[in-house]
């Protein structure tokens, strides 16, 4: 007899994952590697350690470990707002009026609003045990900024921030809690390194994207002694420590006899929707359980629904390592879409591999849609959603829908990755009519298709 789930699913501090899933160590067909950008030749440890930490460049190489412990100090920083709870969204299921049930699993438990804490404090508490000096990074709507400038605080290392010139703009307050916690924020592109000039030059008027603030950040950290660079999604490392996200969910759904039908999450570089569905692909992939995974992108930045799989640089200034992935070319700048987090060219090569070998889907949105649902879900639930979120909240509404059409009780579990708290200029465009839908055309898609190195 199944226990009686409750509203929210809460685990105890012993049942905190001790080790990280490292998703890549289950697939049989691996990922492509990183190819050196100067050589074209499969990336070695020594050279992507002058660009990360020692450690996470070990991570990033590891496509052999299924498990990798977390170190004592990281799981005692988790333990501040760790376990995060699984809830069953009872009153969006009654409102819908649908016989699926729907869980989500929410990241906004913490200061920083979001799930990328989970990866920022591995990062900075690496930088610590090499004894870097500070980082630098990238970020877009400001989540991952904001994560990373905590936990350099926590480390006493200095923290360097390149912030996509369009999110700078629509969320200050992002920025100054970035600067309360001792990160210089820069807005990107910039004037202060020579990527940025030179994309300055070439997109006068550019909002920015994460392509260029991940090229200015890389270039300040190669050229600053004691630094590195630290990167907020993309990266095997990442999807590796964001595991814990899926690790707790399984861990919740398991204790009261749940299995989920269909996995959804937003998906711009991958990290979110890689950790959410790490323990669960690895049953797929070893043919214990089966699940319908979702990825989730913008219509504006349509990376899996119309890009092409192939090696492109990571950022715009290539000036990193280059990746087998989905992309729209490294060149392409996405309209300054609300959902900041969202508008990176390329995805994470790991999903990649995965979607290529149609072990999950991907469906873009427009975001007048995707702020209905965060309208809607914010009134029936109680939690204001982030825009990036908001995406997987839209596509999990629509498949509960289905259901409501085919009386089908499926289980729907999606990530709910942080608050919309600092979004409210966005909300304020949705309510007053003034946001809009832009989609890149075929010509613009294939323009900066065109420029893909020739691999």
């Amino acid at each position: 007899m199944k226990k009686e789930i409750p509203y929210k699913i809460y685990l105890s501090e012993a049942e905190l994952p001790k080790a990280w899933c490292n998703l890549r160590a289950f697939m049989k067909d691996k990922p492509a590697p990183l190819l050196d950008g100067a050589t074209l030749q499969p990336i070695t440890l020594e050279t992507l350690s002058k660009i990360f930490c020692k450690e996470l460049a070990a991570q990033e190489l590891n496509d052999v470990d299924k498990y990798i412990e977390i170190p004592q100090e990281v799981r005692d920083f988790y333990k501040m707002y760790r376990p995060a709870p699984l809830i069953r969204a009872y009153c969006l299921e009654k409102a819908l009026g649908t016989p699926a049930k729907i869980y989500y699993k929410f990241e906004g438990n913490n200061t920083s609003g979001s799930h990328k804490l989970n990866s920022a404090i591995a990062q900075a508490y690496y930088a610590k045990q090499e004894g870097l000096k500070g980082v630098t990074t990238e970020t877009g709507a400001g989540q991952w900024g904001t994560a990373l400038s905590m936990a350099c605080a926590y480390f006493g290392l200095d923290c360097q921030v390149f912030m996509v010139k369009c999110s700078y703009e629509q969320k200050p307050f992002r920025r100054e809690v970035m600067r309360t916690y001792g990160a210089k924020v820069t807005p990107s592109p910039s004037q202060s390194t020579e990527v940025g000039r030179k994309i300055l030059h070439e997109f006068p008027n550019t909002p920015g994207s994460l392509g260029c603030a991940i090229s200015e950040a890389v270039e300040t950290a190669s050229k600053t002694d004691g630094y590195r660079y630290a990167l907020g999604s993309v990266l095997n490392q990442v999807l590796l420590h964001q595991s814990v996200i899926g690790l707790e969910t399984k861990t919740a759904l398991d204790k009261y006899g749940e299995k989920a039908d269909i996995i959804i999450g937003c998906a711009g570089g991958g990290s979110n929707l890689g950790g959410l569905i790490a323990p669960f692909m690895a049953e797929k992939l070893q043919g214990k359980a089966d699940y319908r995974f979702i990825a989730v992108e913008p219509a504006s930045c349509p990376t899996l629904t119309r890009g092409k799989y192939a090696y492109d640089y990571c950022d715009t200034g290539k000036v990193c390592p280059l990746s087998k992935m989905y992309t729209l070319g490294s060149g392409f700048m996405p309209a300054a879409s609300h959902a900041g987090g969202l508008r990176y060219h390329g995805m994470t090569s790991t999903l990649s591999k995965l979607y290529d070998d149609k072990l999950m889907e991907a469906r873009s949105v427009e975001q007048t849609k995707v702020f209905e649902a965060a309208e809607y879900f914010a009134r029936i639930e109680g939690i204001l959603p982030a825009p990036e979120s908001s995406h997987a909240i839209r596509v999990a509404i629509d498949e509960a829908m289905k259901c409501k059409e085919t009386g089908e009780e499926k289980t729907i579990v999606f990530g709910l990755t942080g608050t919309g708290y600092f979004d409210m200029m966005s909300y304020e465009k949705f309510h007053d009519g003034k946001m809009t839908d832009y989609i890149p055309t075929d010509g613009e898609i294939e323009k900066a298709l065109a420029k893909l190195p020739k691999i």
